[in-house]
């Protein structure tokens, strides 16, 4: 990492705020938020993100979106296997909040995402509050430069439906302008630094050994951010651990390199192998199989929070600090996508 960079890291870390993540946070986990189940909060929700993103300069559209037959999964709370979540949507009716800032460079976007959308009965705190909380943040990061990055905020609908939105946004992407890359935020705000709080998947010690011996090495303590990524992406997977580790609470970021290759192959190998299904779990996968690089940065989800997809998912269980240096590394990584 270059000496701009680090001084970039910094000059984020001291304008960076702990305490607007948690008010965003607040706002946004006062109940479930679902297009179909809580259709009023989810519109509430809306509101209030993009009176944030305008507030902090961007440029902000709602694009709707109405697909049908599309397989996707149940939004039932609780973490079962995904194989048991399956399901067909005859029609789908959402939308996704896309921001970018006026006047940015004719140059090829760097996608920042979070999905809005909570399963039933979930505040979604960490799942996904967090996410879009620092999203916000690093609108506001962003949006104070001198000059505006080719940056594209993506606030996503439907993840819990089966990445719908993402399905969507990649597509009509692809076909609109050049995306250099994706960062997706899920759930990457629960660390627990106490020994044996980090829990590992079946079968990560045979698919996943390297990782699966720090994780072990480190005392299974669950107070890392885990960047997972595929060899497309992994320059910056790299690029994010450096920031990440020069913010203020030094934050350890592990990198889980997905073997799959990008594209409709890796699809298929997922289905076969389920431990590496694991890592296609959020929106980023969507720009994989569009054969976009991609990172998701995560916080393990069900593997270290047990409020995970449950009313506990609440917001005084999240670190602010950490979810801060999360944001600061992701928005530098944004401005500097190798």
């Amino acid at each position: 990492m270059t000496a701009d960079v680090v001084a970039l890291v910094r000059a984020l870390d001291a304008e960076v705020s702990a305490e607007r993540l948690r008010t965003d946070v607040e706002t946004l986990a006062v109940g479930q938020r679902s297009r179909r189940r809580a259709p009023a909060a989810m519109r509430s929700a809306e509101r209030y993100v993009t009176a944030e993103l305008r507030r902090a300069g961007w440029r902000v559209a709602r694009q709707s979106f109405d697909v049908r037959w599309r397989v996707g999964c149940m939004d039932a709370p609780g973490a079962r296997p995904q194989l048991l979540k399956g399901r067909l949507h005859p029609r789908l009716v959402g939308a996704n909040l896309i921001a970018e800032l006026p006047g940015h460079a004719a140059a090829p976007t760097v996608v920042i995402g979070a999905h809005l959308d909570t399963v039933d009965g979930s505040p979604g705190a960490d799942d996904n509050a967090s996410g879009v909380a620092a999203l916000i943040e690093a609108a506001r990061l962003l949006g104070a430069l001198p000059s505006p990055p080719p940056v594209t905020l993506a606030v996503l609908d439907m993840e819990e439906l089966g990445l719908i939105g993402a399905r969507v946004l990649a597509s009509a992407l692809r076909r609109t302008r050049p995306v250099a890359g994706m960062i997706c935020l899920e759930s990457v705000g629960y660390f627990a630094t106490e020994p044996g709080t980090q829990r590992l998947p079946v079968g990560a010690g045979l698919v996943f050994r390297s990782t699966a011996r720090s994780v072990r090495a480190a005392g299974l303590r669950g107070d890392f951010t885990l960047v997972a990524h595929r060899r497309s992406s992994a320059a910056a997977a790299e690029l994010w651990q450096r920031a990440a580790a020069e913010t203020a609470c030094g934050l350890s970021g592990l990198l889980l390199r997905d073997p799959r290759p990008d594209g409709a192959l890796g699809q298929l190998i997922g289905l076969l192998v389920p431990p590496l299904n694991h890592l296609g779990r959020s929106d980023h996968a969507a720009f994989w199989n569009r054969r976009i690089p991609a990172l998701m940065l995560t916080s393990t989800a069900n593997f270290r929070n047990d409020g995970y997809h449950r009313p506990s998912d609440t917001p005084d269980t999240l670190d602010y600090p950490r979810l801060a240096a999360v944001t600061v590394a992701t928005a530098a990584t944004a401005l500097n996508w190798p």
